[in-house]
């Protein structure tokens, strides 16, 4: 190829060259021409046998001297884009030889047509824009069924709205009705568009969907609710020979949490009642272990505060209430009761918090006073209950310290003393005592996930009566909760008690409670709540010990925020080593719940 182009270059250079003057200057034209048209002749039909070598192509045309190749900085340099444009009428290159000159002999013909120096025609337009050679471009294809975008009635419309997209960029086959549906204008004070108004705060995402909304009053918001139950229990007084009674349950609520910037005052009062609408039934003239009137009140509040007064220091302060009756079952019930006598037990407690850089000192002082009803019996007496009226005088102290922001440990220090208004009860024993606990343990908290406290300890208490032996035991205490999953969540709680009691030389009750729970909402609306306790009631100095085993189940539809609707299952055991104690009772209800 090279020795050709040169003997083209020689053959031009002579033709081109000036001959001498004189007559024979035609004739030597004649003499140089017809040789080099031969030549080029001959040149000719070696390249047409070699085409496949080489073709006659644009780049031939280059405006760069002694080069078929454009640069790669070159404006007019073709892309792989350009060649493989359908609408452009380029290919690219085939990588097998053979089929080289087949693909040059398919091309169309580019004579007469707009040059593109490199380029398509319309190159810019997008595959809906205008395109000055007029060609069809193709319709986008959509799946049966799939929204698709309806062209503009006419001009000055507004651009029609693409197709939605799902996540991963992909056009989504329907558009649920919820985002088509009429939907109210949001005023602009609302909406933020207002000019001049500063841009509105992000409402955070509500965690609870169906939860009660609350009010406020003043600068507390304030809760409240109300569950009115109705079902049947097969044993409500916990007999060996069971008596079952349909019952009623109505059971308020009421929480108010302040909103200030220093200080803090939350109160937490919840109640309830428990109606059964007739008395049992004595079995052959024989006193009942139960009363024969099993109603039962039930509340339980609280007032907790703090008060600011530096960023280390707190003074802190409790009022608490409890009304309440001795548990079916208990051994503390007298026999040929009419009713349930009622108790109640007011208290409180004043500290002060100190903050030491990571360490935590709480110290308080507390006082707590339980007064009982007199009892009525079936025979229309009463009996007096002051000997089991006290009043308890203690303190606690805790030392904490912050090993990291989700570790914290602690110990806990715990004394008090109990005075009776009698110094001897009804069966002869001084009840007077003075006890307490120490216990270790930590409260922790991983990512929201698995957090609470736990704890564990020894507790004592010592009577003044030298005939009642102390009642001590081992304190396990637990509040702990793990979100397994954003559905499910189980809870664990374990308690321990020193409790009184009326049996003669029993120093008293030594009762540990552990219970399961496990919350999964089925839907938002919808919620399943499974529980388990086990527990175990130690008289001491009577050698009775009794076991407590419940099994419940509750399924919970939240119609709104302000109504739910609530069913409940559930099964409870007494298994007591002594003979005639034990019992068992099946409990189902169902009812509403309306909150605000």
């Amino acid at each position: 190829m090279r020795t050709s182009n040169a003997w083209i270059r020689w053959s031009i250079s002579i033709v081109w060259r000036r001959p001498a003057s004189g007559p024979n200057r035609r004739g030597h034209f004649v003499r140089v021409v017809l040789p080099c048209l031969l030549l080029t002749a001959l040149w000719l039909t070696a390249a047409t046998g070699r085409a496949d070598a080489q073709t006659v192509t644009p780049d031939l045309f280059s405006p760069n001297r002694q080069s078929q190749i454009v640069t790669q900085d070159s404006p007019l340099r073709r892309t792989t884009a350009d060649a493989m444009d359908p609408l452009n009428g380029l290919k690219l290159p085939d990588a097998d030889p053979s089929r080289r000159a087949t693909s040059s002999a398919s091309t169309p013909e580019r004579v007469g047509q707009v040059p593109t120096y490199g380029l398509p025609a319309a190159n810019g337009a997008a595959a809906s824009g205008y395109d000055s050679l007029n060609r069809k471009r193709l319709k986008p294809k959509y799946y049966p069924g799939q929204a698709k975008p309806k062209p503009p009635p006419g001009p000055g419309s507004p651009v029609p709205t693409p197709p939605p997209l799902t996540a991963a960029g992909q056009l989504r086959l329907s558009i649920p009705p919820s985002e088509t549906a009429s939907k109210p204008p949001l005023p602009p004070a609302m909406a933020g568009t207002i000019v001049g108004q500063p841009p509105r705060r992000r409402l955070k995402l509500d965690d609870d969907p169906f939860g009660a909304v609350g009010d406020y009053a003043g600068s507390f918001m304030v809760k409240t609710a109300v569950e009115v139950m109705a079902g049947y229990d097969t044993n409500p007084g916990r007999l060996n020979s069971p008596q079952g009674k349909a019952f009623y349950m109505v059971a308020p609520e009421f929480v108010a949490i302040s909103d200030w910037e220093r200080h803090a005052v939350v109160a937490d009062l919840r109640g309830s009642f428990t109606g059964y609408g007739s008395q049992l039934t004595p079995v052959d003239g024989t006193p009942l272990s139960a009363p024969l009137d099993i109603d039962r009140p039930s509340f339980t509040g609280h007032i907790d505060g703090r008060l600011d007064v530096s960023r280390d220091t707190h003074l802190t302060g409790q009022a608490r209430l409890l009304v309440s009756t001795d548990n079916p079952g208990s051994p503390n019930v007298q026999a040929g009761l009419a009713k349930y006598p009622i108790y109640t037990t007011v208290g409180g407690t004043f500290g002060i918090d100190q903050h030491f850089n990571r360490m935590q000192v709480s110290l308080g002082a507390t006082v707590d006073r339980t007064d009982y009803q007199w009892s009525k019996l079936t025979d229309g007496t009463s009996s007096s209950n002051d000997d089991r009226n006290f009043t308890q005088y203690g303190g606690v102290g805790r030392v904490s310290y912050e090993l990291n922001p989700a570790v914290k440990p602690f110990v806990e220090v715990e004394g008090d003393s109990r005075f009776h208004d009698l110094y001897l009860d009804r069966n002869g024993y001084a009840r007077n005592s003075s006890g307490g606990y120490a216990k270790v343990g930590t409260s922790f908290e991983f990512t929201r996930i698995l957090f609470g406290e736990i704890s564990i300890g020894y507790a004592r208490r010592d009577y003044i009566d030298p005939r009642l032996s102390p009642l001590e035991g081992l304190l396990t205490t637990a509040s702990l909760t793990w979100n397994a999953t954003p559905l499910t969540t189980a809870k664990f709680y374990s308690d321990t008690q020193l409790g009184e009691t009326t049996l003669p030389g029993t120093s008293g009750v030594l009762s540990r409670t552990y219970t399961v729970e496990v919350d999964h909402d089925f839907r938002r609306w919808l919620t399943g709540i499974g529980k388990f306790t086990y527990g175990t009631l130690d008289y001491q100095g009577d050698n009775r010990n009794d076991t407590i085993y419940s099994v419940s189940g509750d399924l919970i539809y939240k119609m709104t925020r302000s109504l739910w609707i609530k069913g409940t299952l559930r099964r409870d055991w007494l298994d007591s080593n002594q003979p005639g104690q034990s019992s068992a009772s099946t409990v189902v209800m169902l009812g509403v719940r309306v909150q605000n």
